[in-house]
């Protein structure tokens, strides 16, 4: 791809489909497609409305999630991906619209199984067979349950193939494989009963533990609404807005376009959790710019790859998988959010680090004056499409639902950026959100909104209604519903395929089974290190001690292994069902054990050989994808040991009472935070001045003990920096003029 200083939105969007597998689709033909598209905008607002107003029995509102999954994944994505099936190429009765007969068959048995139990809840006879209540049929099901029990998991399994590749259906088909056949395990710790077909498609088939379970539930309720959300704000002009702050923000300061980058991916990051969208939308800008002021390619693809992957991390819309932590715990969303800020703060401390050493070491320019957004013509032409995003936030942290925070986040958007006097007919809608308000606040509604609350919603409402802004038209708004739900079917397929794994590990046992044998293989290790260097008068060479840190390394590997072929929702949930009661036995909380396992998930993203959001961003940049992956990686360096930290220091999440005191969370976090920064100067290789040698090495093992949270460590770390500070001030005194490294060498 040829590379220009602007890249427009056809190639953008093509860089996109090629790297986000959700949205490379077949084509359909014109009448398919259209039905097609107006399906999904119905999808959208089906959920958007029950958002607000009440969201049907569960297995009601999964059961229509997951039709709609079918009905666009069997639709849009080919049984194999490859140009041929993906291009228009219709066989009359074999291939009607492009979809084989197959994938109609097969999506018509999955959807009717979808369906099969809001139909049969409380009785049916078909045909003349009498299939009694749900109450009756558990735990014993009827022919009907297991033949369409049957049918999903092979539906939902196959809706995960063709969506995020065979990785996460591989494992599965593993834990499936352990559920049946558990006496015949070779490992006798590994062994229990095992269950026949039958019973295994009970567990997986009715709520609550299976397909039907937690995960898709808290997908279907809440992540797929905040999808949509950070979908239509971006393309109603918030994305642009702040893009255009982080240019005034950091664009003046060495190494412009890189800070640039890390901040404007700082900020899409709280209203987006696709690490994908967020690199292709900022990367845009920001990785051209940073090629022409001198920055390498594989280098300007990294940064915005690493700022990007943050998005995941960064309140107070993170990835999926924060919800279902939040579920998981039984703890607010809000408390999530609260313990993210810190760590995710670390993370995009390590990247704006490195950044900045980089650019003093090759000497960058940064933008002119000229170059520069100027403040007030920004806030004056941008300053209403931050209304949807004040106003979601203000619900979320009053206590209300985060279903409720994203509807009324993505009804001030509707209403801020598409609504507009000049069409009247538009006007339907806010002045119904109006109403809305107005009637959660009556008693009519039951607990509704505060006087206060429904005040400061009326007033967003209306500022939203009246402001001078540009406003988009609604095609473009159904155009972002539409695209929003082909965002979220990988994470709905893949949460629907991974409740098959909680539903094995919830019957058999096998992450508590799992977590004894990485306790216990740690344990082993442990004893034997101890024997070596138990002499030592510290601490962190007990055995316990020893024992808990090859716990998290193991664990840790695990994450970034897995991590290459797995969403970060699937990886997360699989992996702290281990995590959680091989942590727990030594003393972890739960809170940090999710948290742990998270980021080590997120970090897959930009660990080679598959890091999607770093080949996109070598897309971009016209870089080698592999480089621009381990560019990424190295600048995610603090991601990578900031779960060590808050593992040890819990006091870094701030809401664990029993472990927080402001002292020791001022402690932790700026020793942290000057360990990141000082391994940033050792992997940029420059400080004062350049960085070499043994210098470099000192910095880095000065930075790590920095990090580390103990007292003793800092101390000790002082010691091995203060020759690297007066080395680096006696060169730079003696050699005012730097030598800069050229661009090549990097």
């Amino acid at each position: 791809m040829s590379l220009q200083s602007e890249l427009d939105q056809e190639a953008l969007d093509a860089i996109e489909r090629k790297y986000d597998t959700s949205l490379n689709t077949r084509e359909n033909g014109p009448f398919l497609t259209k039905c097609i598209y107006w399906a999904t905008v119905a999808f959208a607002i089906y959920h958007l409305w029950t958002a607000g107003f009440g969201t049907p029995v569960d297995y009601v509102h999964m059961g229509l999630h997951l039709s709609g999954l079918f009905l666009f994944i069997f639709i849009g994505f080919p049984i194999l991906k490859n140009q041929a099936r993906l291009e228009y190429n219709p066989i009359g009765f074999i291939k009607p619209a492009n979809v084989p007969l197959y994938d109609w068959v097969f999506m018509i048995l999955a959807i009717a199984a979808s369906l099969f139990l809001w139909v049969s809840w409380q009785g049916v006879s078909l045909m003349g067979y009498e299939v009694p209540s749900q109450m009756l049929r558990q735990g014993n099901p009827t022919g009907l349950d297991v033949f369409f029990g049957s049918v999903l998991i092979l539906a939902v399994l196959e809706i995960a193939r063709r969506t995020i590749g065979f990785v996460l259906p591989l494992i599965i088909m593993v834990f499936m494989i352990y559920a049946i056949f558990g006496p015949q395990m070779p490992v006798q710790i590994l062994q229990h009963p095992g269950v026949d077909w039958n019973q295994f498609v009970n567990n997986m088939y009715f709520p609550f533990e299976g397909i039907f379970g937690v995960t898709l539930w808290v997908v279907s309720t809440v992540v797929f609404h905040f999808v949509l959300f950070g979908v239509v704000a971006q393309r109603m002009g918030l994305g642009q807005f702040f893009v255009d702050n982080a240019m005034i923000a950091a664009g003046r300061y060495t190494g412009g376009p890189a800070k640039v980058s890390v901040v404007s991916s700082a900020f899409f990051g709280t209203i987006s959790g696709s690490s994908i969208a967020n690199t292709v939308s900022t990367g845009s800008l920001t990785i051209p710019n940073m090629k022409k002021m001198g920055y390498p390619g594989h280098f300007a693809g990294g940064v915005e790859a690493a700022a990007s992957a943050g998005g995941q991390i960064t309140p107070p819309i993170m990835g999926a998988a924060s919800f279902l932590m939040a579920e998981y715990l039984e703890v607010p969303y809000t408390t999530i959010v609260i313990a993210a800020i810190i760590p995710a703060l670390m993370h995009y401390i390590g990247v704006m680090s490195i950044v900045h050493f980089t650019a003093k070491k090759l000497n960058l320019k940064t933008y002119t004056k000229e170059e520069l957004p100027i403040l007030i013509r920004v806030w004056k032409e941008g300053w209403h499409t931050i209304i949807p995003l004040i106003a979601l936030l203000v619900v979320l942290f009053s206590g209300y639902s985060p279903n409720m925070a994203a509807f009324i986040g993505l009804s001030l958007c509707i209403t801020v950026g598409f609504s507009s006097f000049r069409k009247p007919l538009t006007l339907i809608l806010p002045l119904a959100l109006l109403a809305f308000v107005f009637w959660k606040a009556s008693a009519l509604s039951g607990e509704g909104f505060s006087p206060v609350m429904a005040g400061v919603l009326a007033a967003c409402i209306i500022v939203g209604m009246i402001h001078k802004g540009e406003r988009h038209s609604f095609t473009s708004l159904f155009d972002s519903l539409h695209v929003g739900v082909q965002y979220a079917l990988a994470v709905g397929a893949a949460s629907a395929a991974v409740g098959i794994v909680v539903g094995v590990i919830n019957t058999t046992g096998v992450g508590f089974r799992l977590g004894f044998m990485v306790t216990g293989g740690a344990a082993e290790m442990a004893e034997t290190l101890h024997a070596v260097l138990g002499w030592i008068p510290v601490d962190a060479f007990t055995q316990s001690s020893i024992q808990q840190f090859l716990s998290l390394v193991l664990i840790a590997i695990a994450c970034i292994l897995m991590g290459a072929g797995l969403p970060t929702t699937a990886l997360y949930i699989m992996l702290v069902s281990v995590a959680q009661p091989a942590l727990s036995q030594l003393g972890v909380p739960p809170l940090a054990t999710h948290m742990f396992v998270l980021y080590y998930g997120v970090i897959s993203e930009i660990t080679p050989p598959v890091c999607a959001s770093a080949y996109a961003a070598a897309g971009i940049a016209g870089a080698n994808p592999f480089r621009t992956g381990i560019s990424a990686f190295t600048l995610g360096l603090g991601k990578l040991m900031v779960p060590m930290v808050f593992v040890y220091a819990p006091t870094m999440l701030i809401v664990l009472p029993e472990y927080y005191s402001l002292s020791s969370f001022l402690q932790v976090s700026i020793t942290c935070a000057l360990g990141i920064f000082a391994i940033a100067t050792a992997v940029s290789g420059y400080f004062l001045t350049h960085l070499s040698g043994i210098w470099r090495l000192l910095m880095a093992i000065a930075g790590l003990l920095m990090v580390a949270p103990s007292l003793n460590s800092d101390l000790l770390s002082l010691v091995v920096l203060v020759p690297v500070l007066i080395q680096q001030w006696n060169q730079r005194e003696q050699n005012p003029l730097t030598n800069v490294v050229p661009p090549k060498s990097l």
